[in-house]
C-alpha cells in the first residue's frame, strides 16, 4: 500500500512533536552544566555544521545556488528567527518555569499560526482548522490541570513562560517562511537556516560573556552534559527539523502546527513514566488531542485545495512531498 503525501506529512509531524515533547525534559536537566544561551549556540553549532556537510553530500551544488538565489537572505533572516530566536527565549524561559507549563504554552502554535499567516496573508484561517486547534488545545490543557481547566487562568503566568510564548511565536514565524522557497528541498532550507541560527546564537553568547553577563563553559561542562547535547542535536534537531519541514511542505504550515499539541502530552508522559501515575482526566485530555488531530488531518485530506493566484506569495502554497525543523 502506497502512502498519501499528507499520511506521510502527518507521520513526519508526529514524530517531530514526540521528540520535542521529551525536549524541554533533557534540557532543563542540562542547566547546571550549561546555560541556555550557551546551549543553543553549541546545539546548532554542531547541528548546523552535520546539516550543512549532508547538504554537500546528497546536493553537491547546493551551496552555490544558494550564493545566487536572491531569496537567500531572507532564509538566513528565518533561521536567526527560528532557531536563534526561538532556543533562546524558550530555554531561558524554561529556566525559571518548568517543563510542563513551558510545553503547554509551545501547543498554542497553531492559534499563533493563524494570527501570523492573517498578518502576512490577511487570509483568515479555514473553520476547521480553528475548531480543530481549539479542541487539541482544550485537550492539552486537561491534561496538564488534571481537570481543573480554570488553573490555567487562576495560576497565572510568569515571565518565564512569557518567552516561550515570544519563542513559539518565532518558530511560527520561521515555519511559514518554508513555504517561499518551495523549490528548495526541507534538507537545503533547514541546513542553512539552522547554520545562520547557530551562528547568530553563539554571537549573542559571546557578547553576553564578554560582558560579564555568563561564563563560557568549561570542557568539563560540555562532557557532563554530553547526552543531553546528543539529544538535542540528534534527534531534537536533525531527526525533528527535517521532518517537520517536510510536513510542512506537505500540510502547510497551518495544518502542520496542530501537532504541536502532541509535545506536551509527551513531556506529560515521559513525567508519567518517571513516577508520576496519570489520573482519568489527564489520559482523558491526552486522547481528546490525539482524537482531534486525528479529526483535522482526515478533514483536511478531504478539502479541495484551494486555488493559488499567481500575483500572491507562496507562503501557504502546498506541494509535492519529497522536499525535506525544536
Amino acid at each position: 500500500m502506497q502512502l498519501s503525501p499528507r499520511t506521510i506529512g502527518a507521520s513526519g509531524a508526529t514524530l517531530t512533536a514526540v521528540i520535542w515533547g521529551g525536549q524541554f525534559i533533557v534540557a532543563r536537566s542540562a542547566f547546571p552544566h550549561l546555560s541556555p544561551v550557551w546551549m543553543t549556540a553549541l546545539r546548532y553549532l554542531l547541528a548546523g555544521a552535520l546539516l550543512l556537510t549532508l547538504l554537500l553530500v546528497r546536493e553537491p551544488g547546493a551551496l552555490r545556488d544558494v550564493r545566487r538565489d536572491p531569496r537567500a537572505g531572507r532564509v538566513l533572516a528565518y533561521g536567526v528567527v527560528g532557531f536563534a530566536g526561538f532556543n533562546l527565549l524558550a530555554f531561558v524561559g524554561l529556566q525559571h518555569s518548568n517543563p510542563e507549563p513551558a510545553s503547554l504554552i509551545v501547543s498554542t502554535m497553531p492559534l499563533l499560526t493563524g494570527f501570523v499567516l492573517w498578518a502576512k496573508l490577511g487570509r483568515r484561517p479555514s473553520r476547521v482548522t480553528w475548531v480543530v486547534a481549539a479542541v487539541a488545545l482544550v485537550g492539552v490543557g486537561t491534561v496538564l490541570t488534571d481537570g481543573h481547566l480554570d488553573r490555567l487562568v487562576t495560576g497565572g503566568l510568569g515571565w518565564g513562560e512569557g518567552l516561550v510564548l515570544l519563542g513559539a511565536t518565532c518558530w511560527v514565524v520561521y515555519t511559514t517562511g518554508a513555504a517561499e522557497v518551495p523549490e528548495w528541498s526541507p534538507l537545503r532550507y533547514t541546513a542553512v537556516s539552522a547554520a545562520s541560527g547557530g551562528l547568530a546564537a553563539l554571537a549573542v553568547a559571546v557578547v553576553l560573556t564578554m560582558t560579564g553577563v555568563l561564563s563560557a563553559p568549561g570542557a568539563g561542562d560540555v562532557a557532563a552534559a554530553w547526552w543531553q547535547l546528543a539529544y538535542l542535536v540528534v534527534p531534537g534537531a536533525l531527526v525533528a527539523v527535517l521532518s517537520w519541514n517536510a510536513a510542512a511542505r506537505t500540510l502547510g504550515a497551518q495544518d502542520v502546527s496542530l501537532f504541536i499539541n502532541l509535545v506536551p502530552v509527551t513531556t506529560f508522559a515521559v513525567e508519567a513514566v518517571r513516577g508520576q501515575a496519570p489520573h482519568p482526566a489527564e489520559v482523558a485530555g491526552a486522547l481528546l488531542t490525539v482524537a482531534a488531530l486525528f479529526a483535522g488531518n482526515l478533514l483536511g485530506r478531504r478539502r479541495p485545495a484551494a486555488p493559488t493566484a499567481p500575483a500572491e506569495p507562496a507562503v501557504e502554497r502546498r506541494v509535492p512531498a519529497g522536499t525535506m525543523t525544536a
